[in-house]
């Protein structure tokens, strides 16, 4: 495979401005616009990695982000309804006319809901910070597994692993006791049973294509007293993408996702703090290549721009 970074894209776009209208919040990668009664999420092209925005950011990574989600949003909507209104700028409210060009692609139309303080996580396969977890404690998120389980292994069953929300640092992984202690069992045990559906649809839809969906989170809110799949779904920044025909357990397998990049990173002396070390165009142009290798794969089209 080529490692150039995309010709026909434009450059990264890490700061996303919108002359006279200001974001109402501002995330790792996502900037969130008031629009009336809906929110316009606008997906950059920052990439973050060890709770750290690198410098440089990955040319088109956040249209694959957005029209990701997007394709999730529609194929798994018979499962859970989602916050997507629509990502036709034309539907847009007039105030973000002048930034058609710039949010074409990019950006998304979503309801307003009000967000559970808990990440979702699925888990199929015993990777990142649950594979800490289980060498520490021989168990993940209060579920006893067996012992002598490798890295990357798939696991027995897949299993459900909440995370606290954080704003800054790591997310941190909780029993489902304190889940349901934070929001009440009856929505802890209905966001658990989403999650596991959600994940079980996608992951079979990925096998089919040649990819483990190794695990993935998510989250959900409320609209009307209905929950409300939200923010992302099911992309290289949320989920591990595994390609089946190199997949091996006992390592950190190759991947259509940023774990390339994290497994860089862990080659130099940074000490993981910020300011994270500018990447070189190799490192960018293979970050690029996995995550449009995923997008062509999981939706068989091209992404738009």
């Amino acid at each position: 495979m080529s490692t150039e970074i995309q010709a026909d894209l434009p450059s990264a776009m890490t700061q996303i401005e919108l002359p006279g209208i200001d974001p109402v919040r501002s995330g790792k990668v996502r900037e969130v616009y008031d629009a009336g009664d809906s929110f316009l999420f606008v997906a950059s092209d920052r990439i973050s990695a060890f709770d750290c925005i690198m410098p440089t950011g990955i040319p088109g990574k956040g249209y694959i982000l957005n029209q990701l989600s997007a394709f999730w949003f529609d194929k798994l909507e018979h499962i859970v309804p989602n916050h997507m209104v629509s990502m036709d700028t034309a539907r847009y409210p007039p105030g973000f006319g002048p930034f058609t060009a710039l949010l074409k692609g990019r950006s998304m139309l979503v309801h307003k809901a009000e967000m559970f303080p808990v990440e979702c996580v699925a888990r199929g396969y015993l990777a990142g910070s649950g594979w800490k977890d289980y060498k520490s404690s021989g168990g993940l998120a209060g579920h006893p597994l067996p012992t002598g389980l490798e890295q990357s292994c798939r696991l027995p069953e897949p299993l459900f692993t909440p995370a606290t929300k954080a704003e800054s640092g790591h997310d941190i992984n909780i029993s489902f006791d304190e889940m349901a202690n934070t929001i009440g069992t009856d929505t802890a045990n209905r966001l658990r049973d989403i999650t596991m559906q959600l994940y079980g649809a996608a992951a079979e839809h990925a096998a089919k294509l040649g990819i483990i969906i190794a695990d993935t989170k998510f989250e959900f809110g409320m609209i009307d007293g209905e929950i409300i799949w939200a923010d992302e779904a099911l992309t290289p920044d949320s989920s591990r993408f595994w390609p089946a025909d190199q997949y091996n357990s006992g390592i950190s397998p190759p991947s259509f996702d940023k774990q390339f990049l994290r497994d860089y990173l862990e080659t130099l002396s940074w000490d993981k703090t910020p300011p994270a070390p500018v990447l070189p165009d190799e490192i960018v142009a293979r970050t690029q290549e996995k995550y449009f290798e995923a997008y062509r794969l999981l939706t068989g089209s091209e992404p738009r721009w």
